[in-house]
């Protein structure tokens, strides 16, 4: 995959990749799926396709009352039961 060095369609990736707490790397990887799924290869059809599945993200988040990054921090909290619990000595 060459390196796309379009400022736009990288800040649509960082933004996707920060909501969805992927790399940036990975959000490409995505949407270069998307777009190869679709049979797209232009700069701006993976444009488009980054800002669907952004947009898509942000709503899915707003649905639900929470988002992967909320959930994510709700897992590594520690039970009540299980504060003091200690691996090795």
């Amino acid at each position: 995959m060459p390196l796309i060095e379009d400022h736009h369609y990288l800040k649509i990736c960082a933004q996707l990749a920060s909501s969805l707490s992927i790399s940036i790397a990975a959000a490409r990887r995505k949407v270069e799926v998307a777009a190869a799924k679709e049979g797209k290869k232009d700069l701006q059809s993976r444009k488009e396709i980054a800002t669907r599945i952004l947009n898509k993200t942000i709503e899915d988040d707003k649905n639900q009352s929470y988002c992967a990054s909320t959930s994510f921090d709700q897992l590594l909290k520690a039970l009540k039961e299980e504060e003091n619990f200690m691996i090795e000595d």
